[in-house]
């Protein structure tokens, strides 16, 4: 039996108390494999191999079922608040045109 996309983010939301989550079943919906991308105060001064640990560690009931998890991102409110203004520097102008 495999795991919801909905379990993975709740258990998440329950134990890292993320201000952004995005959970991607990359499965085709059998629950066996999973792209995460997540934000954390919880990651404030950790290292990304403990940060990883620290998914993994939320995920200990869940990884029973899972056969491969990819942690995109996990990064701190300010990272990714960088990340986000870097994305947005680099996104062209929009232009719109007067009929």
């Amino acid at each position: 039996m495999g795991v919801s996309k909905e379990q993975v983010e709740s258990a998440l939301r329950s134990k890292l108390s993320p201000s952004h989550i995005e959970v991607i079943d990359t499965s085709g919906g059998c629950g066996a494999s999973f792209q995460v991308e997540i934000v954390s105060e919880e990651f404030e001064g950790k290292r990304l191999l403990e940060r990883h640990r620290m998914v993994n560690g939320a995920l200990v009931e869940e990884m029973k079922d899972i056969h491969a998890l990819s942690i995109t991102k996990a990064l701190t409110p300010d990272q990714w608040k960088i990340k986000q203004q870097e994305s947005a520097a680099s996104q062209p102008p929009s232009t719109t045109t007067a009929a």
